[in-house]
């Protein structure tokens, strides 16, 4: 009995400190986010949120155009997606915010965007397989994209 109270306590303790500190490791093409607000794109004033549905474009036809995707409530935190186009094509997808209720969550997430990232540039869609063990993730990561790809017009 004393060794299940102990470690209810000590997980509680660790899901608390997780939950209250900053995150640990960030993985690629993540900016890591300050601690108790959004991560934001280089160009954002620290502190500040990106707008859920900024498009940025280049002139000329075909140009690169980018959108952030709508930030994505899933069942351990919170991502949103932003999505570079040239032309139509896809040319690279990039997590703008990712926020996380635990570590396992932000483990878990490191593991996959990048699989994530090279499904959408090989599907050049938000029409992706979502990975086994992080369904949720994977949910969240589609609804950004598609919401970044519908303010390009993108289909």
């Amino acid at each position: 009995m004393t060794i299940a109270t102990a470690s209810g306590l000590a997980l509680v303790l660790v899901t608390h400190v997780a939950a209250g500190s900053s995150l640990a490791a960030t993985p690629a093409g993540v900016t890591r986010p300050n601690q108790g607000t959004q991560a934001t794109t280089p160009t954002t004033p620290t502190g500040s949120s990106p707008p859920s549905n900024s498009t940025s474009t280049t002139a000329g036809p075909g140009g690169r155009r980018s959108a952030t995707g709508a930030v994505e409530q899933y069942g351990y935190g919170e991502i949103s997606v932003k999505i570079t186009v040239q032309g139509t094509r896809i040319a690279q997808a990039s997590v703008v915010t990712l926020q996380t209720a635990e570590s396992y969550s932000q483990q878990l997430a490191q593991q996959i965007i990048p699989t994530l990232q090279s499904e959408v540039l090989s599907a050049q869609s938000a029409q992706i397989s979502t990975i086994s063990g992080a369904t949720y993730t994977s949910e969240g990561y589609a609804a950004s994209v598609q919401s970044a790809l519908d303010q390009l017009g993108i289909k």
